[in-house]
């Protein structure tokens, strides 16, 4: 996979068509050649390698691959910060392959939507996900969720732990990792029984904490650091 000159997602491996925006993304902004090898995927773990024509097609090149899915799986939850940084997180924890995403409003948190704004952010994010997830070779797409409340994430989340200076190292026990918004957790949110789990010996951006507590996890869960 890593070897072909794009991937991309399809519906149906064994007659492999592309969305319109992609076969675009290929043809104009790839420029690619017919006959150089487009490997496809399905967004959940099967993948294949095919050969792009002249008219935008694909045709099927070689066996279906179906991979395993990483174990455990991890979680980033992150409180929603201003701007563009939400779309720069969930970008960037796609291409370091954590499996899902969540979004969610803390007691702190400056930004606050209402559904139909939650709803246009969520799809524009899903869509970022996407993308990442065909630049990095993915064969899984990673879920991300709704923007939820703090206390559901909690609810929803199972081997959870907060991200505080101070706290133990990251740990796969706990695959799942809540980052809180720039003016950090509230005390009621400290008290809510989960672990917490240290990220360095420095105060991180909320955005970056997010980025170093999915490398961390998801290096030791490939065996390059203890």
């Amino acid at each position: 996979m890593r070897e072909s000159a794009a991937h991309a997602f399809v519906a149906d491996l064994d007659a492999p068509a592309l969305a319109d925006e992609d076969r675009h993304h290929l043809a104009r902004v790839l420029r690619l050649r017919p006959g150089q090898t487009v490997t496809v995927a399905d967004g959940a773990g099967s993948w294949r390698p095919c050969t792009w024509g002249a008219d935008g097609s694909l045709a099927v090149a070689g066996e279906l691959t179906a991979e395993a899915a990483p174990v455990p799986a991890v979680t980033v939850a992150f409180a929603l910060t201003k701007g563009a940084k939400p779309e720069w997180t969930v970008q960037k924890l796609t291409e370091l392959g954590v499996e899902a995403i969540v979004p969610f409003v803390a007691a702190r948190s400056v930004i606050r939507w209402d559904a139909a704004a939650a709803r246009r952010h969520v799809e524009r994010w899903r869509a970022v996900a996407r993308q990442a997830a065909m630049q990095s070779r993915r064969a899984f797409l990673p879920e991300v969720g709704e923007v939820t409340a703090f206390a559901d994430v909690v609810a929803a989340l199972s081997a959870a732990a907060m991200a505080e200076p101070g706290g133990g190292p990251p740990s796969l026990d706990w695959p799942a990792v809540l980052i809180g918004p720039e003016g950090g957790w509230s005390p009621a949110e400290l008290a809510c029984g989960l672990p917490t789990v240290g990220l360095g010996p420095t105060i991180l951006r909320a955005e970056t904490a997010a980025i170093a507590a999915a490398t961390l996890l998801v290096a030791r869960r490939a065996g390059l650091c203890p």
